[in-house]
C-alpha cells in the first residue's frame, strides 16, 4: 500500500500539469493497465527489460539445480512454480522480484558453495512465501513511479557529493522552479489534496527507502526460520571481506538513511536473533 499511494501521489503530480480532467483520464489509465501484468506471458518481459534479469546458461542451470531443489523439498514449495534467473551483479542478493521469478546474482552463482547458495535462493524464495505471486506483481507494477522518483532523488544525492558545484546548481534550479510551481497551486487551487501531492517527493523517499530495508530483513527472518540462518551470516561475512566493506555504516549517515538495503550489521544482527545458528 505505501508504494501504491506514493506511487499515485507521483503520477496525479505529473498529471496534474495537464489539467485537472486530464490528469485524472491519466491516474485511470494508470490504474487499468495493471491487468496488463496478470497476464503469465509478460512475466519474462519484466524480468528481462525492467529487471534486466537473464535466464541462466546450462552449466549455470546444472548448478543452480540441486540447492534450489534441496530449498524447495524444505520450504514445501512446488519448484516448477518459479523460474530462476541472474543478475548480472557483484552483490549478495539480487534485488526482489515479483511473481514467480526468483533471481540470484553472479557473485552468489560462481563463488559460494552450494550450501551458501542454497542459503541465498532461501533468502530470494522468502520474498515469495508471505504473499500471493499475482499480488506481487501487481505491488511491483505500480510501484515503478515512485521507485524511479526515489532513483532520481538518490542519483541527485550522488551528483551533490561527487561534484558539489554542479549538483547544488542543479538541485538548487529544480527546487526554485518546484517552489514556483507550489505557489501557483497554493494560490489559484482551493483546498489541501494538490499542495500535499506537491509535498510528496519530500516526505517518499525515506519512507519508501526504509520499507526496501524492512522487506530484506523480513526475508532474512524467514530464510532464518527455514534453517538457513548459519550460512547465510556466513555468506555476509565472506562478501564483506572479498568487498573490503565495513560492517557498519556504508558513508555517511545520509547515504545509510537513503538506501534501500540494511547494512551488514542489521542483517547479521536479524539471522542471530531470529535462529539459534
Amino acid at each position: 500500500m505505501p508504494w501504491f499511494f506514493w506511487s499515485l501521489c507521483v503520477v496525479a503530480w505529473l498529471g496534474g500539469f495537464l489539467g485537472f480532467t486530464a490528469g485524472w483520464i491519466v491516474v485511470a489509465v494508470w490504474i487499468l493497465s495493471g491487468a496488463v501484468v496478470l497476464v503469465r506471458p509478460v512475466e519474462p518481459l519484466i524480468a528481462r527489460h525492467l529487471l534486466r534479469l537473464r535466464l541462466p546458461t546450462l552449466v549455470e542451470q546444472q548448478r543452480l539445480a540441486p540447492a534450489w531443489y534441496q530449498l524447495a523439498r524444505r520450504a514445501n514449495v512446488d519448484p516448477g512454480r518459479f523460474t530462476l534467473w541472474i543478475q548480472e551483479s557483484d552483490d549478495v542478493n539480487a534485488t526482489p522480484t515479483p511473481g514467480h521469478t526468483i533471481a540470484v546474482t553472479r557473485w552468489a552463482l560462481y563463488t559460494l558453495p552450494p550450501s551458501h547458495l542454497e542459503g541465498v535462493l532461501a533468502h530470494e524464495l522468502s520474498h515469495h512465501l508471505s504473499g500471493r505471486a499475482w499480488l506481487s506483481l501487481l505491488t511491483f507494477w505500480y510501484s515503478i513511479p515512485a521507485r524511479v522518483t526515489l532513483i532520481v532523488v538518490r542519483a541527485l544525492g550522488r551528483l551533490m557529493r561527487r561534484v558539489p558545484a554542479l549538483g547544488c546548481a542543479v538541485v538548487l534550479f529544480g527546487l526554485l522552479g518546484y517552489v514556483g510551481i507550489l505557489l501557483m497551486v497554493l494560490i489559484f487551487r482551493h483546498g489541501y489534496l494538490w499542495p500535499f501531492l506537491f509535498l510528496t517527493p519530500f516526505v517518499a523517499p525515506p519512507i519508501l527507502a526504509w520499507l526496501s530495508r524492512w522487506q530484506v530483513k523480513q526475508a532474512d527472518r524467514r530464510a532464518a526460520q527455514l534453517g538457513y540462518g548459519r550460512s547465510l551470516v556466513q555468506v555476509l561475512y565472506g562478501w564483506q571481506v572479498q568487498h573490503r566493506e565495513t560492517l557498519g555504516q556504508r558513508g555517511s549517515r545520509r547515504d545509510e538513511f537513503m538506501s534501500g538495503r540494511p547494512t551488514l550489521t542489521d542483517r547479521i544482527h536479524v539471522l542471530e536473533t531470529t535462529s539459534t545458528i
